[in-house]
């Protein structure tokens, strides 16, 4: 202890002697320290450097193989999923559109295009000089037209179905009363035939050709009584003339409608017509509208011009008085009575004071020569009179939902009626046999 506080003083005495050995050594052994702390970090840098390098250029590498196999693995799988997606068939997701796929797939085959052609005159220009080829003051040419020969074009397009495997035709009036036209029938296979109008509805936008085959495919005829407002249809034709078995599909928009369509050069009055929103467009006149059984219900025949999604078709129940006519008959016979007539309503009956709001009312026509009652008829033989009111044909009371032209309709020539009358204001009775309506 004495020792160690001796040393301690020793020191004071003499300074520098003492303290420099002792500030030397410790000054030798922090810069020998720090030197060895300056080697190991640059050689430990040096070395962390190198490794660092060569780790993460194996791990990068590593993680460039799991990537690269991530990768693959992720390719193999896309091409497994599209290799399966394209060996897998389209599944339709709804009921409905699996029955509308199934019902374009079974009827279109007997859905046909009708291509219209008519030879029409070629005109060629010439020039010629009004004052004479010899004129001497100056030469002074006029264009001049004139025929050379002529060309078979075509000239319309409409749509129809095979209602008979002998290959009938059925089609609008107005695709088929084209005078001097020849038509072609084209089928879903893209067979083409000539076709010969058969028959021609006097009284309704049907008609009927005939190609000439055995074994064509056929749609199945409905039930158009049996229509419901908002159930789904599906129509088929060959739009624009141009789109051979488009389809559309929509709705049962209305029933019972009466409209003035023209068409082909005929412009004539739709009774009990169905209105539906599915597309019809030019062209897909005659073309079937079917319900979801693939059933047709009814003729595509007109389009509401200036609106959009108003379609009009025909009752199928109407034409198939008219098929089977024709294969019986090879002709369309309807029964005539022989009056013109506007048919009452509370309207007609203010403006013209007549007794009651219902009837066939006999009229004259607007144009010269349009007489009430047409000579030689059975109205004029059964003594009906310009002014009668018919109120009812066979026990059937004569509206605008029940017009006289569709009572007649459900009627053959031949058959004997009876006609309720008003007369001066009293009803009589007169027996009528209907005879044979012609164009």
């Amino acid at each position: 202890m004495t020792e160690y506080t001796s040393n301690f003083q020793l020191p004071k005495i003499n300074p520098p002697k003492l303290r420099a050995p002792k500030f030397s050594f410790l000054k030798n052994r922090i810069a020998l320290i720090l030197a060895i702390i300056l080697i190991s970090s640059f050689f430990g840098f040096l070395a962390g450097a190198v490794s660092s390098t060569f780790f993460a250029s194996k791990f990068q590498g590593y993680l460039q193989k799991i990537a690269g196999t991530f990768s693959q693995s992720q390719t193999t799988n896309q091409n497994s999923e599209n290799k399966e997606k394209e060996a897998t068939p389209y599944s339709p997701q709804t009921s409905e559109e699996k029955t509308v796929i199934e019902v374009a797939k079974e009827v279109s085959p007997a859905v046909v295009s009708i291509i219209i052609t008519k030879n029409l005159p070629i005109y060629e220009e010439y020039y010629t000089n009004p004052f004479g080829e010899d004129f001497p003051f100056f030469d002074f040419q006029v264009p001049q037209y004139r025929q050379k020969g002529t060309q078979k074009q075509e000239v319309g397009g409409g749509s129809g179905f095979l209602v008979s495997e002998d290959g009938l035709v059925l089609t609008n009036k107005h695709v088929a009363s084209i005078e001097g036209a020849d038509y072609t029938v084209l089928t879903n296979d893209g067979k083409k035939f000539l076709a010969k109008v058969l028959a021609l509805d006097p009284a309704q936008d049907l008609a009927l050709l005939k190609i000439e085959g055995n074994n064509f495919p056929i749609v199945k005829l409905g039930d158009s009584d049996t229509i419901e407002i908002g159930q789904t249809v599906i129509a088929i034709g060959n739009a624009l003339g141009e789109f051979r078995n488009t389809v559309s599909v929509g709705i049962v928009s209305g029933l019972g409608r009466t409209v003035t369509a023209s068409g082909g050069g005929i412009m004539e009055t739709l009774e009990d017509i169905i209105q539906t929103d599915a597309a019809i467009n030019q062209g897909n006149s005659g073309g079937p509208l079917l319900n979801l059984r693939g059933e047709v219900i009814g003729m595509n025949t007109a389009m509401a011009l200036g609106a959009e999604n108003i379609g009009f078709a025909i009752p199928i129940n109407k034409a198939k008085r008219d098929i089977q006519q024709v294969k019986s008959s090879g002709k369309i016979v309807y029964p005539f009575l022989g009056v013109r007539y506007v048919t009452i309503n509370d309207d007609i009956k203010e403006k013209n004071s007549l007794p009651v709001n219902y009837g066939a009312w006999v009229n004259k026509g607007e144009n010269t020569g349009e007489a009430a009652i047409y000579s030689g008829s059975p109205a004029q033989k059964a003594g009906l009179r310009e002014g009668d009111i018919i109120l009812e044909f066979n026990g059937e009371k004569i509206t605008t939902e029940n017009s006289l032209a569709k009572i007649i309709a459900k009627y053959n020539s031949g058959d004997t009626i009876t006609l309720k009358v008003l007369r001066n204001g009293q009803e009589k009775t007169f027996q009528v046999t209907l005879s044979e309506r012609t164009e």
